[in-house]
This record gives C-alpha cells, sequence and structure tokens, in this order.
C-alpha cells in the first residue's frame, strides 16, 4: 500500500513539473488534496490559453465587432510645412584657390600654418626646385645650340639671295655683255675679211695675187663667219638656258637656305621658350599671397571605394600635382553650406528654395543655389545608396564662421497653410489602394485615401476623410488581409510576376532551345504547345513514358520530346515561327547561322524537315554536328 501510494505521488509530480509548477509533497498529506491541486493547475493553464484564442479571434475580427481601446489620432485642418533636413559642411561661395603650377607636380618644402591670417604679398608655400634648377642648366646649353644653329641658317640664307641678286645683276650682265663684244668683234672681222677678199680679187684679175693667196682670202672670210655664229649662238645659249638655269639653282639654294632658316628659327624658339617656361616654373615654386586673408588647407575629403578618402594631405613633405589646389582664401562674408540629398529627396528640391542653416548654436536663412544632376561617388560599402550634391548659400553677410564647420540643413519644400493632415503611422498601402483605419464608436473602418505632400510626420490627405475623424495609430492590427499578406509573402505567382510560358498551341522557344528560364515544366514539353485534353506524343494515360515511342534516339529516356533537360538538342522545326514548315534565315537562332548554308542543300534559303533529317543522318554517320552545331551533340 505504501509502495503504491509512493509511485503515485511521484506521478502527479512529475505531472506539474511538465507544467513548470513547484509541487512540494509533504507525505503527511492527503492523497486527494494533492490530486486536486494538480488538477487546478492544468486547468488554469487551459484558461490561460482560451483567453487568449479568444482575444486573438477578436482582433482579427473588423468593422462589425466592437473593439476596446485603441490608440487614436483626430484629423485636424490646419498648416503643414514639407521639409528636407540634411547635415553638410560649411565652406566658402567665393574661394581664391593658390594651386601648384609646376609642370609634373613637385614638393612641399615649406608651408604657411593652416588657419592663419596673411598680409597681401606674404610668403605662403615653398615648392622643391633643385630638379628645376638643374633641368634650367641643360636647357640652357640646348638653347645655346638652338641660337648657334639659327645664326648660322640666317647668314647661309642672306648668302644665298645675295648670290641670286649678283648673277642676275652681275655676272649674267658681264657675261652678256662679253658676248656682244664678241659678235661685234666677229661682224667687224667679218666685214674686214670680206673687203680683204675683193681687194684681192681685183688683185688677181690684173695678175698681181697669186691663187693661193686668193683662197686664203676666201678661208679668212669664211672664218670670220664662223666665229660671228659662234658669238651669236654662245649669245643666245646664255640668254635662253645658261641665265635660266643658274637663276633657278641659286633660288633653289636661297630657298633651301631659307627654309632652314625658319626651321633654325623654330627650334630656337621652342628652346628658349622651355628655358622661360622653366624659369617661370622656377619663380613659381615661391607662392604668395595674392590678398589679404586666411588661409586654409585644401585637404578636401572626396569617396572613394571603400569610404570617405582623402587623395593628397597638404602638409610638408607632401607631393602635390600640377593644377592641385594646395590653399585656399575664402571670402569669409560669403558662405555657403554643401548637402548631399538622397536620391528619394532630391526631385523635390529646386534651386530657390528657402531654407534654414543652423550652425552650432546660430542660426541663419539662405536658399537653394544649385542641385547636381549626377549623384556623388559612392563607396563600396554605400553602392547602393545614391546622393546629390546640394549647394545652399547664407543669406547677407557672416561673420565668425570658418570653412569646414558642421551645419545642419533645412529646407522648405512647401508651406500648406489649411490642409487635412495625418500622422504618416496612420497610412498604408493595400491592393494598389492607400487606406486609412478609422474609429467610428465602437467599431474600426477602413476609408480609401487620397494623399498629397508629406514630410517625416505628417501627410496630406486630399480626399477620403473630414476634420475630426478619428484614425488608428497602428492600423495593420486591425487589417487581417495585411497580416495574411506578411505570413504569405513566400508564395508568389511566377507565371503573373514573370508571364507564362507561351500562347494556346504555340511553344515560347529560347535562343537554347528551351522555354524562358533554361527549364522545361513537368512532363516535359512547354505550357501551351499542346491544347487541353491533347494527348503529348510518349504521354499515355499513366502518365509520362505510358504512350507510343517519340522515336527518341538511343539514349534518350522514352515518353520525353527531344529538348528536355536531357541536354539533347531540341526539335529544330519549333522555330518556324510564322507556320510555313520551313525554317528561314530570320527564323533560325544565333547557334544555327553558323552552318545554315552547309545543311540548306538545295540553296533556297529555307531549312526543311527533310534536309534536318539528312543532317540528322550525316551526324549520326560522322559522329557529330556540322561545323558551328548547336551544343549537346544530340539530335536536331
Amino acid at each position: 500500500m505504501a509502495t503504491a501510494l509512493q509511485e503515485e505521488r511521484l506521478d502527479v509530480s512529475d505531472v506539474l513539473t511538465d507544467l513548470g509548477t513547484e509541487a512540494p509533497f509533504n507525505t503527511a498529506a492527503p492523497l486527494r488534496r494533492r490530486r486536486w491541486r494538480a488538477w487546478l493547475g492544468i486547468s488554469g493553464l487551459l484558461a490561460v490559453a482560451l483567453v487568449v484564442g479568444l482575444a486573438t479571434r477578436w482582433k482579427s475580427s473588423f468593422g462589425a465587432q466592437s473593439v476596446g481601446p485603441v490608440q487614436t489620432h483626430a484629423v485636424k485642418r490646419g498648416e503643414l510645412i514639407v521639409t528636407i533636413t540634411e547635415d553638410g559642411n560649411l565652406e566658402s561661395a567665393d574661394n581664391l584657390d593658390i594651386k601648384c603650377e609646376v609642370a609634373g607636380g613637385t614638393t612641399i618644402l615649406w608651408i604657411v600654418e593652416d588657419g592663419k591670417q596673411v598680409e597681401q604679398g606674404a610668403e605662403l608655400v615653398r615648392l622643391d626646385s633643385a630638379q628645376l634648377t638643374e633641368q634650367i642648366n641643360q636647357q640652357r646649353i640646348t638653347y645655346e645650340k638652338a641660337r648657334a644653329s639659327h645664326i648660322q641658317a640666317e647668314k647661309d640664307f642672306a648668302t644665298a639671295t645675295i648670290a641670286v641678286q649678283e648673277y642676275l645683276e652681275g655676272t649674267y650682265r658681264q657675261q652678256l655683255q662679253d658676248l656682244s663684244a664678241k659678235i661685234t668683234i666677229a661682224m667687224e672681222n667679218l666685214r674686214s675679211a670680206e673687203n680683204s677678199l675683193q681687194h684681192t680679187e681685183r688683185m688677181f684679175r690684173k695678175g698681181y695675187v697669186s691663187p693661193l693667196q686668193q683662197e686664203t682670202q676666201q678661208f679668212a672670210v669664211e672664218r670670220a663667219k664662223l666665229d660671228l655664229e659662234s658669238a651669236k649662238t654662245a649669245k643666245d645659249v646664255l640668254e635662253r638656258f645658261t641665265k635660266a638655269k643658274t637663276v633657278t639653282s641659286l633660288e633653289a639654294q636661297r630657298d633651301t637656305a631659307e627654309a632652314k632658316k625658319n626651321s633654325e628659327k623654330a627650334a630656337f624658339e621652342l628652346e628658349e621658350g622651355r628655358l622661360k617656361r622653366l624659369e617661370g616654373y622656377l619663380k613659381k615654386c615661391t607662392l604668395s599671397a595674392p590678398k589679404a586673408g586666411m588661409v586654409v588647407y585644401a585637404n578636401d575629403q572626396g569617396r572613394g571605394r571603400f569610404g570617405p578618402q582623402q587623395a593628397t594631405e597638404i602638409k610638408e613633405g607632401a607631393q602635390v600635382r600640377e593644377q592641385q589646389t594646395i590653399l585656399r582664401l575664402p571670402d569669409l562674408t560669403k558662405m555657403q553650406v554643401r548637402v548631399t540629398v538622397h536620391e528619394s529627396k532630391v526631385e523635390r528640391v529646386r534651386p530657390g528654395m528657402r531654407a534654414r542653416i543652423r550652425i552650432q548654436d546660430r542660426e541663419f536663412q539662405g536658399s537653394v543655389f544649385s542641385v547636381a544632376n549626377q549623384p556623388e561617388p559612392s563607396s563600396f560599402f554605400s553602392a547602393a545608396v545614391k546622393e546629390y550634391a546640394t549647394i545652399v548659400r547664407i543669406g547677407g553677410e557672416s561673420t565668425n564662421l570658418k570653412p569646414g564647420m558642421t551645419a545642419e540643413v533645412e529646407i522648405l519644400v512647401a508651406n500648406l497653410p489649411d490642409v487635412l493632415s495625418v500622422p504618416v503611422a496612420a497610412v498604408f498601402e493595400h491592393a494598389g489602394q492607400t487606406w486609412c483605419c478609422v474609429r467610428k464608436g465602437k467599431t474600426i473602418e477602413r476609408q480609401p485615401v487620397v494623399l498629397g505632400m508629406t514630410n517625416e510626420t505628417f501627410v496630406e490627405v486630399k480626399e477620403g476623410l473630414q476634420e475630426g475623424d478619428l484614425v488608428v495609430l497602428n492600423p495593420r492590427s486591425f487589417v487581417p488581409e495585411l497580416r495574411e499578406e506578411t505570413r504569405q509573402q513566400g508564395k508568389v505567382d511566377v507565371d503573373k510576376r514573370f508571364g507564362a510560358w507561351g500562347p494556346a498551341g504555340k511553344p515560347m522557344p529560347s535562343p537554347n532551345g528551351l522555354p524562358p528560364g533554361g527549364r522545361m515544366p513537368p512532363g516535359g514539353e512547354p505550357a501551351g504547345r499542346y491544347q487541353p485534353g491533347e494527348r503529348q506524343p510518349g504521354v499515355g494515360p499513366e502518365g509520362p513514358g505510358s504512350g507510343p515511342s517519340t522515336g527518341n534516339s538511343p539514349g534518350e529516356r522514352p515518353g520525353r520530346p527531344p529538348g528536355g533537360p536531357d541536354g539533347k538538342r531540341p526539335d529544330l522545326m519549333s522555330f518556324d515561327k510564322d507556320g510555313d514548315g520551313k525554317i528561314s534565315r530570320a527564323e533560325a537562332p544565333d547557334f544555327m547561322q553558323n552552318f545554315f548554308d552547309k545543311v540548306d542543300t538545295n540553296g533556297d534559303g529555307f531549312l526543311d524537315r527533310s534536309e534536318l533529317n539528312a543532317m540528322r543522318s550525316r551526324a549520326r554517320a560522322g559522329g557529330g554536328p556540322p561545323s558551328g552545331g548547336p551544343p549537346g551533340g544530340g539530335q536536331p
């Protein structure tokens, strides 16, 4: 008896332990009391579960059942201010940039302190000039060589020019005079010889001169004639040929000398320009203040691949590029704030909009000056975030402000003086419509609304609500459809989202012969290829594989048409889009273009069933498809 009682006590204790209730038993207590306590604990848990279930059922009911206290907000008519608030950095609207103007860049040897007030003409930066000094010395040597060549070329040109003038006005005239004199002498000799011949012939007739003397005189006349003709010919050659040839040669030498002079002059000017440029760079190694003001280092931070980064830190010993800004002399009376606006808000920002700028404990008024049309470079960690640079200028003069200060900018997008507005938390979207839950007495009803502009807290209501309506601030707790959508988010209607397989009775092929997505639907055939009730080839009443053979090649699974996920080629006739029983070149996919002409044996520009079967036979006999055939190694 005692043993049985002990075993029963342990059983009840185990029950209460499972229910989370402590069970310190006293062996002297009656067994009935201990049983009563156990069943009392179980009944209490069942009651709690019942209350939770009823509460859940009550919250799921909507519109027709009274509800308990809910958090609501009364719709009011009043002023709605729509603003955009962003943080940015203060900068001057008018900066005088001090840049490195040394070609190829150089190194900063010394630089004035950042933030120092300087006077006009004060030394700001001293750049390294050692390399420039060496380049200037080498350039001076090259410059002097070019100068010597230029001088020699100028003298050669002057000599060639004089040579042309010398020949035309001196040598040619002299030669012409000499030949003219020879002609005159030859003519005189001829006249004298003819006179002597006449005298000799008279004397010969009288018998005073022998025949030999007469012949000698006759020869003298002929010789004089020849000398005269030779002199005339020489003069003609000089005037017609020698002069032109000599002048052309001398002018060519002159022109060549002129071209060389111009070339040497250009080379000299080039080397001279390089020397002057290097000397100018040497002077620019010392930068002075063009006006009085405060010096600010141009340490602008940009955005790199992995976040904000700085290309070059301005300091002594830093390497700077050509045309890189080293210092800035800002105009502290004209300040602006550079902020970045998110892409979801930038469309609402326009130049000219009023803005409120807060810098530390001071406030200023300003306006939007410009909005960038391209986003700022994003980092690796925020590549999806697109922000647009917006410049907000501070109105009037500003004092005691320094560039780089953090500023909070509030841009006024709209000021709606008399509109209905509700909290943003009271609005939800369902089935393409915007709704609010309105409390009417002890019930809650859904009300479609038309919204207007919004800020971060309230949204304008154009239609659907009236002043005094009580909108529920947690509407999702009272809309079962929204909770059901949350639970059903994993269920997607693929055909509705991505489209069906294709129109009824016509498959939708893709370049690889498979339906869109690269997979065949259950049964191995795209949806829509066979009408409802029509039996597919190779598919019997009991399912795939139970019907007649489809004529598949060896190794292909029966009951599955060509083109399944086995890696086999699809039926190429499925590319016959116009249904004329032939495949044109325009209908053929990309992988068929390479062997289209080989398969088109009759040369009519189309592929019919017989040509495709012949190609399949040749592929089987030759161990593969034609060159450039479709992948897979199966049948067409």
